[in-house]
């Protein structure tokens, strides 16, 4: 056990202590989880979507989730609510310390019940870590709370964020690149699939993709 990592309150024993178990391998223990096979082909439902003024951003690591959901939050006067750093707040530890103790799967088990957690608020913008989409109950409850804004950088710009980061667990392999790329290919359709809105981060200001952020909002809301 590890001192700091307390059970959530919220979530009556789920946030317990970090404890290193055997475990199967991460996809095996996902599917246990969330029923689903690769991610690739469940299609989230996008019918029915609750008026909660939410903003989700959904993309891959480095596509500057944090950063625009900051100043988005600011600018429409939202609370904003990083995933990452909501686990390692309520766990006390980083978040590849949970990777090294309990796996991806022990992980996307943390970031689920967040997750599950975040959709009943409102007037929110909540920037969920880039796996989140692979688990199909993650991506219907997303689609079903708030709008989906997918920041969609190109693996060249992600990899030029990412490279020289030691906290991303998933890219801590001999082929950092390579693993990049994988990635990119087995989420790519997730995020447009959910996604109500795909935004390019390419290699504008935060500033300036918050402004077109916020036009494409307002279009989008008149639209509906």
């Amino acid at each position: 056990m590890f001192a700091g990592i307390l059970e959530s309150p919220a979530w009556p024993g789920f946030f317990m202590p970090l404890r290193a178990t055997h475990r199967a391998p991460a996809d095996t223990m996902i599917r246990w989880i969330f029923g689903y096979n690769s991610g690739m082909n469940i299609v989230a439902s996008h019918a029915a979507k609750r008026p909660s003024g939410n903003v989700f951003l959904v993309g891959m690591m480095g596509a500057g989730k944090t950063t625009v959901g900051k100043l988005l939050a600011k600018h429409l006067d939202k609370a904003f609510i990083d995933c990452d750093e909501e686990l390692q707040h309520r766990t006390g530890v980083s978040v590849s310390h949970i990777f090294d103790v309990e796996g991806e799967a022990g992980f996307r088990q943390r970031e689920w019940a967040l997750i599950r957690e975040w959709v009943g608020m409102d007037n929110s913008v909540l920037a969920p870590g880039g796996g989140a989409v692979l688990a199909p109950v993650n991506r219907e409850a997303l689609a079903r709370n708030g709008v989906v804004v997918y920041l969609k950088g190109s693996v060249h710009d992600l990899w030029h964020r990412t490279r020289h980061d030691r906290g991303r667990p998933l890219l801590q392999t001999a082929d950092p690149l390579g693993r990049l790329k994988e990635l990119f290919r087995q989420r790519d359709p997730l995020y447009a699939e959910v996604a109500d809105l795909t935004v390019q981060s390419g290699k504008q200001s935060a500033h300036h993709l918050v402004l077109k952020l916020e036009q494409e909002l307002k279009l989008l809301a008149s639209a509906q």
